[in-house]
């Protein structure tokens, strides 16, 4: 079944000196799938993420999550959509520094008004599938990037998000914390089929997807599965990357390990 299906969507900025970000992109995406996206800077990746994540309105075309449009909600109803249907994880996390670990993991809970119950048994379960449970009552300027990344991720998914959408994750970690963030997301894609989607820069974070799309200026340029080797993806990633062109610093230069 298809969780996401974007139809044609495009996305023109001011009104005398327009500026198109995005020009008739189509994606769909099925349930259980985790997919990239890739393109040099300014090519409208973010751009797409905040269309489908309900932060930005398309201009034409039409963004469907499990076939309903949230852009067609009211106010309040889209803000309730976008809490229970959707998780974020951010380059920057997004942690909140006056509480704890734990008690920025059970936010959306609090926010949903949820059972302290209810709130206990979901943190205990998403810090231990985490790794993360030794920390719950430290606050986040006392663990490391890696550490509040995971922490964000727990959040982006207590609430058991259908989609859940990872915008350079990454983007601020050393080499080694950005693989263990991107095999917890693989594993938790795996084990609990949970659709996400991936912007990122960074190819080897990429090669975690089982698909990577490539936009440029607003366009789809190409497409490309994961197949089973990982090397193999990565490479392919890089390939199409360097045709894709775009500023150096763009492009990853991590070997994978």
């Amino acid at each position: 079944m298809e969780m996401l299906q974007v139809n044609q969507v495009s996305k023109v900025y001011g009104t005398k000196l327009a500026y198109r970000a995005l020009s008739g992109i189509s994606l769909s995406v099925e349930e259980g799938e985790f997919v990239g996206i890739m393109g040099p800077s300014g090519s409208g990746k973010t751009t797409l993420l905040n269309m489908i994540a309900t932060i930005d309105m398309p201009t034409s075309g039409s963004v469907l999550i499990n076939g309903s449009d949230p852009h067609k909600l009211r106010r309040n109803e889209l803000a309730r959509f976008r809490r229970r249907e959707l998780g974020f994880v951010f380059q920057d996390f997004n942690l909140l520094h006056t509480l704890t670990v734990a008690e920025n993991i059970v936010l959306p809970l609090t926010l949903e008004g949820s059972s302290m119950a209810v709130m206990k048994e979901r943190l205990t379960a998403v810090t231990r599938k985490l790794g993360i449970d030794a920390i719950a009552d430290k606050r986040v300027y006392e663990i490391s990037g890696g550490q509040a990344q995971r922490v964000a991720i727990a959040r982006a998914i207590i609430h058991q998000p259908k989609l859940l959408l990872a915008d350079e994750p990454t983007g601020n970690l050393d080499s080694k914390a950005a693989r263990d963030v991107m095999q917890t997301l693989e594993t938790i894609n795996q084990q609990d089929l949970t659709t996400m989607l991936l912007v990122t820069h960074d190819a080897v974070a990429a090669s975690y997807c089982s698909r990577v799309v490539f936009i440029k200026d607003g366009k789809p340029f190409a497409e490309i599965h994961r197949g089973e080797h990982r090397q193999a993806f990565f490479q392919n990633i890089i390939d199409t990357l360097s045709l894709l062109g775009g500023d150096a610093s763009d492009l990853s230069t991590i070997r994978l390990q």
